[in-house]
């Protein structure tokens, strides 16, 4: 049977499922629910906004784009956002999915997090961020209907995500705090962690080891 949720379907396809599959079993239910409306969502606003996403690479991306909060996909210290980037595309590479869309779905996560820029690009990368940013902070809520909304949080319930969601990336990101520098992810280090204080652009200009 279809799944359909709010009039989006879900793609039928093996990648999808396999990635159905694998997030939740590295994730709880919390990052799984999350990226099901972040997919839905973003799906809505795209239709909204005349885009036309791939609805695999974007379920794809929306499957990833928090998984590097879990399971760092390497020994390299750097942004959450780049191991789910990573991890996302060799998962796309590994299952013979062309180099053009696995980098599709790797900008996609990678940016999912930036202010401004993601809207300026491809349709899966907007979407993504726009699904984000209703599912987080609520952007957008107002120009979707309300019915749908209510349909999309009955099948992935939010439960307590404004706590647990904020506690996912202080556990995420507190043991590599310097990989936050210039992103919104110091925001929640610093409410969070005793002791933490953002290094500013400023400092690192001055700190700079050049002559004045």
């Amino acid at each position: 049977m279809t799944d359909i949720v709010a009039a989006v379907e879900i793609p039928e396809t093996a990648a999808v499922a396999e990635s159905t599959r694998l997030l939740q079993e590295m994730t709880g239910p919390l990052i799984f629910h999350h990226s099901r409306r972040v997919f839905l969502f973003g799906s809505l606003h795209a239709r909204r906004l005349g885009l036309e996403p791939d609805p695999e690479l974007l379920y794809l991306s929306a499957m990833f784009h928090d998984t590097g909060l879990s399971t760092p996909f390497s020994d390299t210290v750097q942004r959450f956002e780049l191991d789910g980037a990573d991890h996302a595309r060799k998962f796309l590479l590994d299952r013979g999915f062309s180099k053009s869309a696995a980098d599709v779905v790797w900008t996609a996560v990678a940016l999912h997090t930036t202010p401004g820029i993601p809207g300026r690009m491809g349709p899966e990368t907007a979407a993504t961020n726009y699904g984000v940013l209703t599912d987080a902070i609520g952007w957008g809520l107002d120009g979707l209907d309300g019915g749908q909304v209510d349909e999309i949080v009955a099948a992935h319930p939010r439960g307590e995500f404004k706590k647990e969601f904020l506690q996912e990336f202080v556990k995420g990101l507190s043991n590599r705090p310097d990989t936050t520098y210039g992103t919104v992810n110091a925001d929640v280090l610093e409410h969070f962690v005793p002791g933490f204080r953002r290094t500013s652009m400023v400092e690192r200009i001055n700190d700079a080891p050049w002559p004045n």
